[in-house]
């Protein structure tokens, strides 16, 4: 995983690629299909979106060009990710009682790289709400995506997600994926 994290480290974060309709469509089909996926709790769709190496990073600190062996938020490969999803969608999980609902909004989606195998380095902005406990939450920030180009579609092999609070309170643990 060190080398997608090196990857979004090293390329320009207000790069914009000079890639076609077609291309940008792809891509932002893509993060609205993961959107959907989260918010309908279809956890085995929305995992079917990453490589098998791939890992979901929430960086605990803004300037973060790596994950690995650092404090995060989030830092989860596959296998921490279905653990995680056993444990919320336990039926003796009363920390999710009465279960969550999310609805995710993406936006200014821009590529900024897309190199010749057709793999894209992808920047855009998110709005995750989240009813909880019977309170709504309001979670904001910038996504990084380097998305790898597969025979069936876009894969994730790093998804970064910055939240605007990152330093925040909150009065409970986040349980699920923004």
């Amino acid at each position: 995983m060190a080398e997608a994290a090196r990857r979004l480290a090293e390329s320009d974060p207000y790069a914009v690629a000079d890639v076609g309709l077609e291309i940008q469509a792809a891509v932002e089909r893509f993060l609205f299909r993961q959107a959907e996926y989260l918010d309908g709790q279809a956890w085995d769709e929305w995992l079917a979106l990453f490589t098998p190496d791939g890992h979901y990073w929430m960086p605990a600190e803004a300037d973060q060009t790596d994950g690995d062996g650092l404090p995060n938020i989030f830092w989860e490969d596959l296998n921490l990710m279905k653990m995680r999803i056993r444990r919320n969608t336990h039926p003796q999980a009363h920390s999710q009682a009465p279960n969550n609902r999310l609805c995710h909004v993406v936006s200014n989606v821009i590529v900024e790289h897309e190199d010749a195998n057709g793999d894209v380095i992808v920047r855009s902005r998110f709005h995750c709400a989240e009813f909880f406990r019977y309170q709504v939450r309001h979670f904001v920030g910038k996504y990084r995506h380097y998305l790898k180009k597969t025979p069936d579609g876009y894969r994730i092999a790093l998804q970064r997600a910055d939240l605007v609070n990152r330093e925040g309170p909150f009065e409970y643990v986040l349980q699920w994926w923004l």
